[in-house]
């Protein structure tokens, strides 16, 4: 369990930041500190447990990551 956390925290290090848009072809975003901090406490605490890995790449925050899941279903 801890070890599929950690693989999701490392995904969600993928942030689409502005500086990064040239090398990964995603738009930038702007997200706040504590919206970011929030989504690292719910990955943390195991509320995305049933969300595979693949959604939290090149996401803003948790919102992002369950709106991502549900259009893969």
């Amino acid at each position: 369990m801890i070890v599929g956390r950690a693989r999701k925290i490392e995904r969600f290090f993928s942030q689409p930041f502005y500086v990064a848009q040239q090398f990964t072809g995603k738009e930038g975003k702007y997200v706040k500190i504590a919206d970011t901090l929030r989504s690292f406490e719910e990955i943390c605490d195991g509320k995305v447990d049933d969300i595979p890995e693949q959604n939290f790449l090149y996401v803003g925050d948790i919102d992002e990551v369950r709106a991502k899941a549900k259009e893969a279903k």
